[in-house]
């Protein structure tokens, strides 16, 4: 049975203990890998690799083989459990099927996260990346208890950048030449970012959103 979710309330001054390993939200789950996923996110991104090239750079090393798969996504679960990096899966309410990836990523330095997201190419423009990138501002904030959370995207990504927008991220900057495609080719890039102090007013505070530690403990 799903736990009932709730309407966000404001940012607090404190943070609960985290990480989060499952939030779910109105239409989503969005937990930590498990190795046991891997077929069926091989599955997804087979099906979707031609969509994701343009604006992933990890899927210009597919197609990896299941083995490759599993090691990988007992990489992500062990950065995970030692609070390195807070890689995510993007899973249908019954968790029946991967519908995409994301992650609290901790790549731009202390007190920050960067929210990465890719969805199924059957899954967009329905509002899943705002839904999930949502959640994970809040937890960010009120779990992580972060001052800054960042989305980063090229110019040209429209879609991810309207994202950024609807839910009270400020383009900050547009960096050049930092987008790493492949091994020789670099692209702008901009950085999306909201403060813990511009939360509270944000569309991302008002998702719906529920938050578990390890232990299935509500943090949210």
């Amino acid at each position: 049975m799903r736990t009932r979710i709730r309407e966000g309330p404001v940012a607090s001054s404190f943070s609960m203990a985290g990480p989060a390993y499952r939030i779910e939200t109105e239409r989503l789950v969005i937990r930590c890998w498990n190795p046991a996923d891997a077929a069926a996110l091989h599955r997804t991104i087979g099906e979707s690799l031609e969509h994701l090239k343009p604006s992933m750079p990890w899927a210009y090393e597919e197609p990896l083989t299941l083995d490759q798969r599993i090691e990988r996504l007992r990489g992500f679960r062990a950065q995970f459990d030692r609070s390195e990096d807070f890689i995510m899966g993007i899973f249908l309410p019954d968790e029946s099927r991967v519908i995409g990836g994301t992650g609290l990523h901790t790549r731009v330095g202390p007190d920050a996260r960067e929210i990465g997201y890719w969805i199924h190419v059957d899954f967009v423009r329905r509002g899943l990346c705002t839904e999930s990138s949502a959640a994970l501002t809040r937890v960010a904030f009120e779990v992580d208890g972060v001052k800054r959370v960042e989305i980063r995207c090229a110019p040209d990504n429209a879609a991810s950048a309207a994202v950024a927008k609807r839910l009270g991220f400020r383009h900050e900057a547009t960096l050049s030449k930092r987008f790493k495609v492949d091994e020789h080719t670099f692209r702008d890039q901009m950085v999306w970012t909201m403060f813990a102090e511009e939360f509270p007013a944000s569309a991302a505070a008002r998702v719906k959103a529920a938050a578990f530690d390890a232990a299935g403990r509500k943090l949210l």
